[in-house]
């Protein structure tokens, strides 16, 4: 798990302009990009990503002016090498509903999480079925779509046992070869009932799906 100096904590009021640059789908991408996989060249991202080099070369440029790229150690003098300058970023919910730009950013993450956590499903279908992960990955892996009824202070308490908890199994893997990066996709969205007529025992469309994890990116 990140510590706190890994992590990048905005703020809607200090970092206003670094939300503006960061509330672009392709930006968002990138910096995801740089944090699973490590440093990468512009062309490299451009691969990955299907844009031009010119364009990933731009967005990385607009990263670094707010710090959340900076360049890497380069294998050559022939092209900049790019690295995460942070493991995660994260905020404050209630903070970020201040203003209409920092909602915005919260909401794109939000959804670029969701298409990260597709390609990551495409890619360890791929990597179980070539061989790629052992067969002891195969039972724990999956996604679950729970919808519990909980109370506000319930959902707090959940999200913070859940972190401790996670905190205490990566420390204690932190060593250990077997271990492999592993995409967790959190999410604790409460749902209104569908209908204004509705009473409190009405529960939602139970094809909904969660969404992302809460107040980090």
């Amino acid at each position: 798990m990140p510590s706190e100096d890994q992590k990048r904590v905005l703020d809607p009021e200090q970092d206003a302009a670094a939300l503006k640059a960061l509330t672009h789908p392709l930006r968002i991408r990138l910096l995801g990009m740089l944090r699973a996989d490590g440093p990468a060249t512009a062309s490299e991202l451009a691969v990955s990503t299907g844009e031009s080099s010119a364009s990933t070369s731009y967005h990385l440029r607009v990263l670094a002016k707010y710090a959340f790229v900076a360049e890497a150690e380069h294998r050559d003098g022939r092209e900049r090498r790019w690295r995460a300058v942070h493991a995660l970023t994260s905020w404050s919910n209630r903070a970020m509903e201040a203003t209409p730009g920092s909602r915005a950013y919260v909401n794109l993450s939000r959804r670029v999480q969701i298409q990260r956590l597709e390609e990551c499903l495409a890619r360890y279908e791929a990597d179980i079925a070539d061989g790629r992960l052992g067969p002891e990955w195969v039972e724990p892996s999956g996604i679950s779509d729970l919808m519990p009824r909980l109370t506000p202070e319930s959902l707090a308490e959940l999200w913070d046992t859940f972190r401790q908890r996670l905190e205490e199994l990566a420390a204690r893997d932190a060593g250990d070869p077997r271990a492999v990066q592993v995409v967790l996709l959190t999410a604790g969205l409460p749902l209104a009932p569908r209908s204004a007529g509705a009473g409190p025992d009405a529960t939602a469309d139970e094809t909904a799906a969660p969404a992302d994890a809460e107040g980090a990116s």
